[in-house]
């Protein structure tokens, strides 16, 4: 009995260790849209492609002097818009129209500039533009172009950007480009199959639009990329030049341009690429369009680039889930891990933080234990089957009892009562015989 009692607890509490190892982290309480802006916000980048025009001002007007003066005797043209970065190594998809003053002659900048500051002079002294234009062009000329193409990340690092791959920007062709950056162990998006999209299918939309840009908010807002939700209206739409588009109702405007569309999976199924006409000049929310993501893998693969998720990712997302989970403990190794690597991620040193504070609070994560756990249960595994044996096997033999029978019982006393050492003798001689009997 005492064998069986410690193989049951022995049994319970192996039953007991392979329970604890398997309890995993509980994230249920966090939405799925929740969980892919923290999983891919930190791959999205604001890209700002410009030149700087000089002006050489040969006509004695003082008024138009003047008025360049102000503005340093240059004009700055070019724009903003989005991409997500698809490498760790530093490869951005974007679109071609969002870079393409990079792709332009130094004359084509200069007469680009040329009608920007035109249209400048003809507002601020309240002339036509065409009279501007036609006085302008006979006194002025550039002397000088700075061009640059900016790669602003989540956490606010700036890098100089270089065109590895280039499509053709909006109704000329594939609206497409590949960047590369410098630097390692960037946070990336994965590249999914525009193939597999399908009517209806539930879509975000990540990017930095320029329309979020208010004087009201701080500076380093604009630095924080918005998520906006939809679906596919259509998914086999085609530009006038035959490129196949994605048609979604996610709200986007100017400065979204290039920013991923992303699916369930947080995978990226298009970049945003142009919206529907506007009626009595105003946007029309509810009709853009995205290049599918099977066409931006032409250039991807043209750029040389390849697609892989990397150890920033990993470690990301497995801290978040242990965050998540209440395993703060152990969240905070994993959001180290990522600081160590890459200490520009945008969000780790808010998560950092939280798990720092919240560390009273921390689970135990059994699966730490798991070594010590293995021992234990061999050892309890082996002590069950010792004690089976011993209990059931090998137990120790029994002596049979002595019988008394009538032929040997003791004689009583006159009171009635037994002498012990006649019992002891009567059992002893009993004893012999069975001893004797064995032997034949």
């Amino acid at each position: 009995m005492i064998a069986i009692s410690l193989s049951v607890l022995l049994m319970a509490l192996v039953i007991s260790s392979f329970f604890l190892l398997n309890i995993k982290p509980d994230t249920s309480h966090i939405t799925k849209a929740q969980k892919l802006a923290e999983y891919s916000k930190p791959a999205v980048v604001r890209i700002v492609d410009y030149a700087i025009v000089k002006w050489d001002f040969v006509d004695d007007n003082p008024a138009v002097s003047n008025y360049l003066q102000q503005m340093n005797n240059q004009t700055i043209i070019g724009g903003s818009g989005s991409g997500a970065i698809i490498s760790s190594n530093g490869y951005i998809v974007t679109n071609a129209h969002v870079v393409e003053f990079s792709k332009m002659d130094d004359e084509q900048i200069a007469y680009a500039a040329f009608k920007q500051m035109v249209q400048g002079i003809a507002d601020y002294f309240q002339v036509d533009v065409n009279a501007a234009y036609d006085y302008m062009i006979d006194y002025t000329q550039y002397v000088d172009i700075k061009r640059g193409l900016k790669v602003i990340l989540p956490g606010g690092d700036v890098l100089d950007g270089e065109i590895k791959s280039y499509g053709a920007p909006i109704n000329e062709g594939k609206d497409v480009a590949v960047l590369k950056i410098e630097g390692k162990n960037f946070p990336t998006l994965k590249l999914g199959n525009s193939d597999d999209v399908q009517n209806q299918d539930n879509i975000w939309v990540i990017g930095y639009p320029a329309a979020a840009d208010s004087d009201l908010l701080s500076p380093d807002s604009s630095l924080v990329s918005s998520m906006n939700t939809g679906h596919i209206s259509a998914a086999s739409k085609k530009t006038e030049q035959g490129s196949p588009v994605i048609q979604i109702d996610a709200a986007a405007t100017h400065g979204n341009s290039g920013g991923p569309v992303i699916n369930e999976n947080g995978e990226i199924i298009g970049l945003l690429t142009f919206r529907g006409d506007t009626v009595n000049g105003q946007e029309v929310q509810g009709f853009n369009f995205a290049v599918p993501v099977n066409t931006v893998k032409e250039f991807v693969k043209q750029a040389g680039a390849e697609n892989i998720v990397s150890n920033t990712d990993r470690l990301f997302q497995e801290g978040l889930t242990l965050y998540w989970g209440g395993y703060y403990d152990e969240a905070l190794k994993k959001f180290e891990s990522v600081e160590r690597i890459y200490p520009n991620h945008s969000e780790i040193k808010r998560f950092i933080t939280d798990s720092q504070q919240k560390s009273s609070k921390s689970k135990t994560l059994w699966s730490n234990y798991k070594t010590i756990f293995y021992i234990f249960d061999a050892i309890a595994l082996l002590l069950i089957v010792a004690l089976m044996l011993f209990a059931f096997v090998f137990k120790p033999k029994q002596k049979e009892m002595a019988i008394v029978t009538p032929g040997n019982l003791p004689d009583l006393n006159q009171d009635g009562k037994v002498d012990i050492q006649d019992v002891l003798i009567a059992l002893q001689k009993q004893q012999n015989k069975q001893d004797d009997n064995n032997e034949k």
